[in-house]
């Protein structure tokens, strides 16, 4: 038994492999290192998923903000339209003052053609002063609320602030076509024609006329205005047509 024990004792380091210390080290500072790995890998899954929230309550309250109307953009308001078109007062000295407007001084057909109440004498005399207003308005009637402004029949006319009667618009007759037909060579100025000028009866008095650039300024569906471009720097005359649409 004692020769069995000390052969026991001999081959049993060659049957069993020994235990390697450095190995098993090793294995624990895998393990601590898998452990390591996985609690850093939790950490930054904890730290995405903090950002992820973070970033959705941002945009979250962005978009709440938004819809609260904080951030919401402002409409700029509408520029109105300017165009530079012919325009030409004319009338008999005893007679009702005219409002012509032209694309051009080419243009025989008017693009707008007014009578005013007032006569010519009057509008002499108030452009004396150096500052005329005429004021065309028109109530917002079922009939006349879809239509153009150039296309309204009937106005009341203010000149000045006062009540002047009314405006009526009217297609160009063919005097006042002979009539702008000699007045083509002209874009600026004010004269009179000799009678007999454009008129059918050549007994009538003399026609007088004021033609020069104006500035057509459409505010809205309900607001247009016509307003001199005095060629002369030095004068103060001021001339101004507007046409309103108004609630009353």
């Amino acid at each position: 038994m004692s020769k069995i024990n000390a052969l026991r004792r001999c081959l049993l380091p060659c049957i069993t492999p020994p235990t390697n210390p450095t190995a098993a080290s090793s294995t624990t500072t895998g393990v601590s290192k898998k452990r390591l790995s996985t609690s850093l890998r939790d950490d930054i899954d904890v730290q995405d998923s903090a950002s992820s929230t973070a970033s959705s309550s941002e945009a979250t309250s962005f978009s709440a903000s938004v819809g609260s109307g904080y951030l919401s953009p402002v409409a700029a308001p509408q520029r109105p339209s300017r165009t530079m078109v012919i325009g030409t007062l004319f009338g008999r000295r005893k007679g009702h003052v005219w409002f012509c407007v032209q694309h051009d001084r080419l243009s025989v057909k008017p693009l707008l053609l007014l009578e005013l109440s007032i006569t010519t004498n009057q509008l002499v005399h108030e452009m004396d002063s150096g500052l005329v207003r005429v004021a065309l308005e028109c109530p917002t009637r079922a009939e006349l609320k879809s239509c153009s402004l150039k296309s309204v029949p009937v106005w009341a006319m203010f000149c000045n602030g006062k009540k002047s009667g009314f405006a009526v618009r009217r297609s160009a007759s063919e005097e006042t076509r002979v009539m702008l037909k000699r007045l083509e060579s002209t874009t600026v100025g004010a004269g009179v024609l000799p009678c007999g000028s454009g008129a059918v009866e050549p007994d009538l008095d003399e026609v007088m006329y004021m033609r020069a650039s104006y500035e057509h300024v459409v505010g809205s569906s309900d607001s247009e205005s016509f307003h001199l471009i005095n060629p002369d720097a030095n004068s103060a005359q001021e001339l101004s047509i507007f046409l309103l649409r108004t609630s009353s």
